[in-house]
Order: structure tokens, then sequence, then C-alpha cells
């Protein structure tokens, strides 16, 4: 190998590690009756974390204002429904002029994210306009004199028609050609990145949970290149990479536009201890410079999702329980993003918490739990029926409310409510309906 073929190689390496030492950033929504003011966020943000960008989904001015002069970067979101109109460049100008200029550069404006997850929707004029919206809205970029912020689109995986083995992963069928090689080739021409919003939340199944969680596990061999894969995490990037690869931009950088695990929900998918697992081992992988397989030595800018639980998204229980901190800015659980681990003061009310089953609990530990529980002394009667906490009439349900009315009156120290290690303590309220849980 020559010297200056060695030279190059370096570079490209010292490129993917360094341009973002921390490379973990948040997407900021605003879903909700109680969040806190944008002013607020960014200084919390700036001065208690180590989060350095965040992605919102929409070019909100209070919030570009919050941040302006805090030196993190701000991902902003073109709405699906405004795609088709800036497709001209005098609307795509008057866009710039009036979401962005205003507040570039004192707020670090690193990209523009057209419309949110495209693709997915099936919107077919919509996804025949999102390209030409893209390079409308870079174009008059460059004629308002603004040359540091680039466009992109996120996409969730449904892009894909095939995602196993990853090498041999391939773009949906009429769309690969039609539109991703469009987009790939703008993307490259531009030095923009490509944005996904892997989930390996939604593949999880209890059989393959240490896969997804990045825990050790056997792994997932793929038969073309004999690689084994050990977390789903990077087994979905290189999918994404060779479907890019096969229609020739595999070079094209790759960024996380948003990838997260819920907290609570209705199914064993969802705990506090899945969604801290999940997001602290995806930022010791993503930090550590290691890459994947088919990337190596690469540091992945990724957006978590999300910032705080938003109490008005609609939808099932999950929707609403995605965030790493409440609004108080109490954590929901600890990945590590708070600065030398100190947990912030809120500032009066937060810090509740709550005893809720594992979700890897047993039905027959858990009614062992409620059979103990109520000959403790401890009053049952909200679970039995006609009790303002009997629906849903699971013994998941009435674990998680006796466990927790034990762990509120015996104490509320951690030893109460291990219960033979499968309960776990939340900050999540898990009252719902007319059930409310004591705290």
């Amino acid at each position: 190998m020559s010297t200056t073929t060695t030279v190059l190689l370096s570079l490209v390496v010292l490129h993917h590690l360094c341009a973002a030492a921390n490379a973990i950033g948040v997407n900021y929504g605003t879903l909700g009756n109680n969040l806190p003011p944008p002013a607020q966020v960014a200084n919390f943000l700036k001065t208690q974390t180590t989060v350095d960008r965040v992605k919102i989904f929409d070019a909100n001015p209070d919030i570009l204002q919050a941040f302006a002069g805090s030196g993190i970067a701000v991902t902003v979101t073109v709405g699906n429904g405004e795609i088709v109109g800036l497709t001209d460049l005098k609307a795509a100008r008057r866009w710039v002029s009036a979401h962005i200029k205003p507040f570039h550069p004192r707020t670090r404006i690193n990209y523009i994210a057209v419309g949110n997850e495209v693709i997915h929707w099936g919107d077919k004029v919509l996804v025949a306009n999102l390209v030409p919206a893209m390079r409308s809205l870079y174009h008059a970029l460059l004629q308002e004199g603004i040359r540091d912020i680039k466009v992109t689109s996120p996409h969730s995986l449904g892009i894909l028609s095939r995602s196993e083995p990853p090498s041999l992963a391939r773009f949906r069928r009429g769309y690969d050609r039609a539109i991703f090689t469009p987009m790939l080739k703008f993307l490259s021409e531009t030095n923009a990145p490509f944005m996904v919003n892997p989930y390996p939340y939604f593949g999880y199944s209890p059989q393959i949970a240490n896969y997804a969680l990045f825990k050790p596990n056997q792994g997932v061999r793929d038969s073309n290149t004999g690689i084994t894969y050990t977390n789903m995490f990077d087994a979905t990037l290189d999918a994404v990479h060779s479907a890019a690869k096969s229609v020739g931009y595999g070079d094209v950088d790759i960024v996380i536009g948003e990838t997260g695990w819920a907290s609570a929900c209705e199914y064993p998918a969802c705990s506090v201890e899945n969604a801290r697992d999940y997001n602290a081992n995806l930022i010791r992988h993503v930090n550590s410079g290691k890459g994947t397989p088919l990337m190596p030595n690469r540091r992945f800018e990724t957006y978590l999702f999300s910032l705080f639980n938003e109490n008005l998204k609609p939808g099932p229980t999950a929707e609403r329980n995605w965030g790493l901190f409440q609004p108080d800015f109490t954590p929901v659980y600890d990945v590590g993003i708070l600065r030398n681990g100190v947990r912030p003061n809120p500032g009066g009310g937060g810090g509740k918490k709550w005893c809720v089953p594992k979700s890897d609990a047993s039905v027959q530990a858990l009614q062992a739990n409620i059979d103990y529980v109520c000959s403790s002394g401890v009053d049952c009667r909200p679970i039995q029926a006609g009790g303002p906490c009997f629906e849903p009439n699971d013994i998941r349900a009435h674990a998680s409310f006796v466990m927790n009315s034990f762990y509120q009156t015996k104490g509320r120290n951690d030893y109460n409510c291990d219960f033979a290690k499968t309960g776990v303590i939340t900050f999540t309220n898990p009252s719902h309906g007319t059930c409310t849980y004591l705290s």
C-alpha cells in the first residue's frame, strides 16, 4: 500500500471518528401540556447533559430562538404537507427566509429534514416530490448565502424489501431506481447523510431479547458473508448500507434520525429496565467508534427518541413513554448522559418513584407477589371486582398495583421493590384511568 493511500485512509477514519466526539443527540418532541419552556430545555441540555444536538419535528421559532448561542446543533423538519409546495424554488426561498435566516447562524442549525418517513406513509404524490423538494431547498439555502446546512430526509426501515441477510438487503422494488438512486446521488453531491430510523424495539421477541438489547448472545450469522452479528442495530445499519451500495452509493454517510425504546406499554418488550439497557448500551456502542461489520471505524451520529415523555401523544401507552426524562427533568432511567453522573434538581414536585413488575417476571411469580402483599396488611381492595384497579383483569396489572402499594407503605427503599428480583423501580407514573397508584 502506498504512503499516499495510507494517509488517505487514515484521514477517512479520522473523519468518521472525530466528526462527532460525542455522537449522541435527542429528538425533542412537544406533544405534551406539561412540558417545560424551550429556554429551560436548552439550558438543561447545555449545562446538565452531554447532549450536543437535538432534532425537532417542525421549525418552531420559540425552540430555535431558545437554542441560540447554546452551541447545541438543531435539526429542523419540513412537514410532510409542505413538501409539494417546496418543489418551487421561490417557495423554498420564502421558507428559508421565514424559518432559517432569522435564527442562523446564532442557532446552530445543521440539517433540514424534509418530511418524516415519507416512503413509509406511501402517499405517491409526496413520494414523487420528495427529492425535487430536497433539491429546491438546497438551492434556496445557497441563494440565501447559507452553505453550512445540509438537506436530508429521514426514513423508516420500511424502505427495504428485504433486510436479511444484511449483505443482501435491497430497497423496495420501484423505489430503488426511481427514488433512492436520485436521492442518494443528491446526498453524495452535497455531502449530506442518509437519515434512517432503526428501531430494534419493533423486532423484539423474548427469544431474541439479548440480540435486540446489545446483551451477550450467540449472534445471527449472515450466510452470504459469514459475518456473525451480535446485535440487531448493527445488522440493520449494514442492511441499509448494502441497499445503498446496490444502487451505487455505499459511500454516503448514515445518520440515525431516531432510535429508542418505550419504558411502558401493554407488551413484554416495554420496561424501564429494557429501555435503560437498550439506550445505555447503544450510547456505549456508538461512541466506541467501532462501527459495524460492513462499516468499521465509524461513530454514527445518533438521535435518541425521545427527550421527554409526552402526555398528549395519541395511540397506545407506549407512545407516551419513550422519554429519557419526565417533563420536570427527572430521569425516567439513567443512560449516562448527565454530566458527572449528577441527577438534575427539577425544582419541586419531581423525583417520585413507583414499583412495577419486571417485563420477564412469570405469572406464577407475580401471583405469589399478590398473595404475599395482600397477606401483609396492604389494602388490596382496589384490585378486587368493582374496585378502581380491577380492570384490566389480569395478574400482571393486579401485581403492579399491589407491589407498588407495598413499596410505598413499607419504606420506599429499593429493597422494598425487590420481590425476589421480579420488581423494578420506575420514574413513570403507572396510574391509569380511575386507578391511582400510591406515591
